[in-house]
């Protein structure tokens, strides 16, 4: 009785979470062509046909019997349906008695409740044209187990069975599985149906202290009976409306000319013996990096140079080529200017730009738009 409980608790459980996920799907669809489809409860048949193998102490192949089953159900949203299924045909019993393998076999049919979940629906969405579907189901019911004159022989013969019964037998059944739904048409699905159900030790007549079980392979079709969804189809656009008269173009205006970009030149000076910029040259280093900014493909060349009345070649050399880095660096680390966009050389004191000795510690920098 226990385990008879916990079976029903389970089937509860599953019920309600069925009715509580249902809601989470939504029941409009709407197709590339604007078309909107409404989902629509409606009431469906099973006709399923197939095989069972009844768990036993015997081979895989003697424990198979035909089945058959016949539903009518009832879907409530596009997650959520119900059906009242019948079950039913032959089962089988197994054992080793003296080394030998027996098998027996007895008929049932299992009428029962099914509470049913559309897992294609729940997490992608109601979509009626979808080709396939997988729906999990629940349920129970009462299996009435009867014929059973292979271990009425048997027991006449000598084999024990304690749990033998002769008149039609009623048992409580627990069930649950998965089905695999084919959409052949609005009306029609082919179903791929797999369960397993679950009954007290009594079912087979043979003690084995722990549950009987079988597991059904089905396969046949569901029947929807009426309509499934509503569709409402978008309006016609509207006309176009009538050509306005034809009115001759004026002449287009002559393209103005595209502007020229000159180029930039800033002169950035040093004092004696020193490659660090001073503040009032720091201006000429930001208007060269402004203006490479505001035109993308600019580019520019830095020139050093040390004045020749100072110094000696070696240092004017070193001079130079420190005044040309510092405005490169300034000009890819503070600016952001892209290495390959900057040109830069050293000449020492070997050219002197300006007649003015002091204004040869000096970088040039020239930006050109292109």
């Amino acid at each position: 009785m226990f385990k008879t409980m916990k079976i029903f608790r389970t089937l509860v459980a599953g019920a309600l979470l069925a009715v509580g996920t249902s809601a989470m799907a939504q029941a409009t669809y709407t197709a590339a062509d604007g078309t909107e489809y409404q989902f629509k409860k409606h009431l469906f048949l099973d006709l399923q046909g197939g095989a069972q193998y009844t768990l036993g102490e015997s081979k895989f192949s003697n424990l198979l019997s035909p089945n058959v089953q016949l539903g009518l159900g009832y879907q409530f949203s596009p997650v959520f349906g119900a059906r009242i299924a019948a079950n039913g045909w032959q089962s089988k019993g197994g054992f080793d008695f003296n080394h030998e393998n027996t098998t027996y076999k007895f008929k049932y049919i299992a009428p029962g409740v099914d509470f049913m979940f559309n897992l294609s629906n729940l997490f992608c969405g109601w979509n009626p044209n979808r080709v396939f579907n997988v729906i999990a189901f629940l349920g129970g019911g009462v299996n009435f187990a009867f014929d059973n004159d292979d271990v009425k022989n048997m027991k006449q013969q000598g084999y024990e069975f304690k749990y033998y019964w002769e008149k039609t037998t009623p048992t409580l059944v627990g069930r649950g599985g998965l089905e695999l739904a084919f959409r052949l048409s609005d009306a029609v699905s082919l179903m791929l149906e797999g369960n397993a159900n679950v009954m007290n030790d009594h079912y087979n007549s043979k003690f084995g202290d722990n549950p009987d079980w079988y597991f059904n392979g089905l396969v046949g079709f569901r029947i929807n009976l009426g309509k499934t969804y509503t569709k409402v189809v978008p309006p016609a656009p509207a006309p176009a409306p009538e050509p306005a008269p034809y009115v001759a173009p004026e002449p287009a205006p002559a393209p103005e000319p595209a502007p020229v970009i000159e180029p930039i030149r800033r002169d950035v000076f040093f004092t004696i013996n020193s490659t660090v910029i001073s503040e009032t040259e720091a201006v000429k280093v930001r208007d060269i990096a402004n203006y490479m900014k505001k035109y993308p493909k600019a580019k520019v060349v830095v020139s050093g140079y040390a004045d020749k009345g100072t110094g000696n070649a070696r240092i004017n050399a070193r001079l130079a080529a420190g005044r040309a880095d510092i405005v490169v660096k300034t000009l890819k680390e503070q600016y952001g200017i892209a290495a390959d966009r900057i040109t830069y050389n050293s000449y020492g004191d070997t050219v002197q730009p300006f007649a003015e000795n002091d204004l040869n510690r000096v970088s040039i920098c020239v930006a050109n738009p292109e």
